[in-house]
């Protein structure tokens, strides 16, 4: 069974085939009260493309989806959504989204089949049209023998697939993902992730995800890094990486003062995080260059170093480097969201 009706194509609307800018936003700005969640927020998303929104809590990633899923109103900047314009054109921009809270927004009383024509009857969708829609999405999210389930019985991934799946019934132009991982384990994850590809390869969706999981937003083809409420970077995770030359070495000590002395030393500036000492390596610097100077820091200090090692440059090490502290995902969201 064919599966590509389900999403619309450029043809399929001549109206769209010009905007391959899906997603712009520019100069945004929001506060509650005066608190500023977003501060002068600006980037750009190409059509096909799957971006994530990268950040700890309370770096604006909420807020800069409910800005997205026009779920708040616009107080400074602008927002183009496929083109059209927010909140100026508020029901078409609403039209060409789909979107996946974090928190799950099924009728677990009814089936899998149901939630989705419920669904579908909102868009005004009905009949043979919809049913055929259906029958693709089951088969796409691999769901036709779970169609007629309850969704209380499903597993978390499973109920996530259908989630999904909904949020694409009414052929959107954007799909918004928040935390698309909450609640599901590590293979289910990958599940999910691999049809998002999908989605993306096969039907050229914009797709954009927030995450404070690392490993999601290595997944991404473009990742915005956010900071209290600003755009830290914008890029590729390959390109995000290239920032640091390419090794880190990490050591912990219970006389961290101390050991930072004898790094000064030795040439070398580190960043205190956590109870540790990091350093970068040198651009151009290979491995066995940071280990001689691993083993020579251990020379001079044997007794004040309890952990040493060294890895590859992550995206968490860039967001370090980008911002001087440690990226923080334990911390509490306050009542905004923010």
């Amino acid at each position: 069974m064919s599966i590509s009706s389900f999403i619309q194509t450029e043809s399929a609307d001549s109206t769209r085939t010009t905007r391959r800018i899906k997603v712009e936003v520019k100069n945004l700005s929001f506060s509650y009260g005066e608190r500023k969640a977003l501060n002068d927020v600006s980037f750009e998303v190409e059509e096909g493309t799957i971006a994530g929104i990268l950040g700890p809590n309370g770096s604006g990633k909420t807020t800069l989806f409910r800005i997205l899923s026009t779920l708040l109103p616009l107080t400074s900047g602008s927002v183009k959504l496929a083109g059209f314009s927010y909140p100026a054109e508020g029901a078409l921009a609403r039209s060409v989204l789909g979107i996946v809270f974090q928190s799950p927004s099924l009728d677990k009383k009814l089936t899998v089949e149901e939630n989705l024509q419920h669904q579908g009857h909102l868009y005004n969708l009905h009949g043979k049209d919809l049913r055929q829609r259906i029958d693709e999405l089951l088969e796409l999210f691999h769901l036709s023998e779970r169609k007629k389930d309850l969704v209380e019985t499903l597993s978390g991934g499973l109920q996530r697939r259908v989630e999904v799946a909904k949020g694409i019934l009414h052929q959107p132009e954007i799909l918004l993902l928040d935390e698309p991982s909450t609640g599901i384990d590590p293979a289910a994850r990958r599940e999910i992730w691999n049809y998002l590809f999908t989605l993306r390869n096969e039907f050229h969706l914009t797709i954009l995800v927030t995450t404070h999981l690392m490993e999601e937003a290595e997944r991404c083809d473009k990742v915005l890094i956010m900071d209290k409420g600003k755009v830290v970077a914008w890029d590729s995770p390959d390109q995000l990486r290239s920032l640091i030359p390419g090794l880190i070495l990490t050591v912990r000590s219970s006389t961290l003062e101390l050991l930072e002395q004898e790094i000064l030393s030795l040439g070398r500036t580190p960043i205190k995080v956590n109870g540790a000492l990091v350093v970068e390596s040198k651009r151009g610097e290979n491995y066995s260059s940071l280990l001689q100077f691993a083993a020579n820091l251990l020379e001079k200090q044997p007794n004040s170093i309890s952990a040493l090692t060294i890895a590859q440059t992550s995206l968490e090490d860039v967001f370090l480097h980008l911002t001087g502290h440690q990226f923080l995902i334990g911390e509490k969201e306050d009542e905004t969201g923010y």
